[in-house]
C-alpha cells in the first residue's frame, strides 16, 4: 500500500500517519514493523518514529502472503457481483456453505475463491465480513487484504453496512411494514436453534425492519433489513409473528416447491475501504425462489417494476 504525504501532514510521524490517516490497528502495525520492507519511506526502511515531509512516499507491506490459509482451491461456479483489489462480493448460490466446516471441506465459497485467486497468482486468505447460512443465497462481502478487512469489519460493527433480504413467508402479516424488536438466545435443547426471549443474561438484542412487497391470503413477500446480525435472525423473527419463511424446516415446515428456506440476500450497501465511495449492489433471486414465486402468485401479480428487479435484475 502506498501513501503520498500531503502538505498538511508535514512534521507528523509515520506512526501518526498510519494510525490517523490510514487506519491500521495496533496489531497490524506491530505485524508490519517486523516484516522485511514492512515500512518504507522513500524506499528506505524506517521506524514509526520517523517524521515525514510533504511529497514523501510511504509504503506499507499489508498484502497477504498466502501463508496460513490451508483452504483447498476447488473450481466451483460462483457468480461475482463486484470485485477489485480490496474486496470481492460473490452472489452465493443456495446450498453452498460460506466457509469449510465438518462435512463441507471442498464445496464452499472459500474453496471457490481460493481456486479463483491461487490460479491467478494472487495471494489468498479468506476474510469474510458477513456470512450467510448454507441455504440462504445472495451477496457476501469478502475482504482481500488486512486493511480492507479491518475497515469493513469496523463498518459492520458500527452498522454502516446495510443488508436487505427478500423472504417469502407462509401466512399474511398484520402490518404492511414494521419493526420486529426482541431478544434472542439459543434454545436449551440445541446449539443451532434460536428463540425469542426477554432481556436476560445471555440473550442478544435483535432488530429487524421490513416492508411487504406482495401478499395473498396464504403467502407474503417481504423486503427485510436485519439491523443487528444475529444467527437465524430473520428466520426466528418472522416465525415469531406466525409467518415462518417458506421451506424453513427448523422454524416452519418444508415446501413442495423449494428445497430450502426462501431467503435471499438481495442488496448490500457499504463504504469502500480505500476510496470512501458508497457501493450499492443488488442480486436478483436465484432460480428456485423465482420458481416458488411463480407457483404462489399469479403472473399478473408479478408484473410490476419491483418484481422485474427481484426476478430478473432489471430496473
Amino acid at each position: 500500500m502506498t501513501f503520498i504525504v500531503r502538505p498538511e501532514h508535514e512534521g507528523m510521524t509515520v506512526l501518526q500517519i498510519i494510525k490517523q490517516h490510514i487506519g491500521l490497528s495496533g496489531g497490524m502495525i506491530r505485524h508490519i514493523k517486523f516484516l522485511e520492507d514492512g515500512i518504507l519511506l522513500n524506499s528506505e526502511r524506517v521506524t514509526v518514529r520517523r517524521a515525514v515531509s510533504a511529497g514523501d512516499v510511504l509504503e506499507l507491506k499489508v498484502e497477504d502472503s498466502g501463508e496460513g490459509s490451508a483452504i483447498e482451491g476447488v473450481d466451483l461456479p460462483l457468480p461475482i457481483a463486484y470485485e477489485d483489489d480490496d474486496l470481492v462480493v460473490p452472489d452465493k448460490p443456495p446450498y453452498m456453505p460460506t466457509h469449510p466446516s465438518h462435512g463441507h471441506y471442498d464445496d464452499t465459497v472459500a474453496n471457490a475463491l481460493a481456486f479463483r485467486y491461487r490460479n491467478t497468482g494472487v495471494p489468498y486468505v479468506f476474510r469474510p465480513i458477513n456470512r450467510l447460512d448454507r441455504n440462504t443465497s445472495g451477496l457476501l462481502i469478502i475482504a482481500r487484504n488486512r486493511i480492507s478487512a479491518a475497515r469493513l469489519s469496523r463498518g459492520m460493527l458500527e452498522q454502516k453496512i446495510q443488508k436487505k433480504y427478500i423472504a417469502i413467508l407462509d401466512g399474511r402479516l398484520e402490518n404492511k411494514e414494521g419493526i420486529i424488536e426482541t431478544y434472542m438466545r439459543r434454545t436449551a435443547e440445541s446449539i443451532i436453534v434460536r428463540e425469542v426471549c426477554g432481556a436476560e443474561e445471555g440473550a442478544d438484542y435483535a432488530l429487524t425492519r421490513y416492508c411487504v412487497l406482495l401478499e395473498s391470503d396464504k403467502h407474503t413477500v417481504v423486503s427485510a433489513e436485519p439491523v443487528t446480525g444475529r444467527t437465524h435472525q430473520l428466520r426466528v423473527h418472522f416465525a415469531s409473528l406466525g409467518c415462518p419463511i417458506v421451506g424453513d424446516d427448523i422454524y416452519g415446515h418444508v415446501s413442495e416447491y423449494i428445497g430450502r428456506h426462501a431467503l435471499h440476500a438481495s442488496d448490500i450497501s457499504f463504504v469502500h475501504p480505500s476510496t470512501g465511495e458508497r457501493i450499492e449492489l443488488s442480486a436478483p433471486l436465484h432460480d428456485d425462489m423465482a420458481f416458488l414465486l411463480k407457483k404462489l402468485f399469479s403472473q399478473e401479480e408479478l408484473e410490476n417494476e419491483v418484481f422485474e428487479k427481484i426476478l430478473w435484475g432489471k430496473g
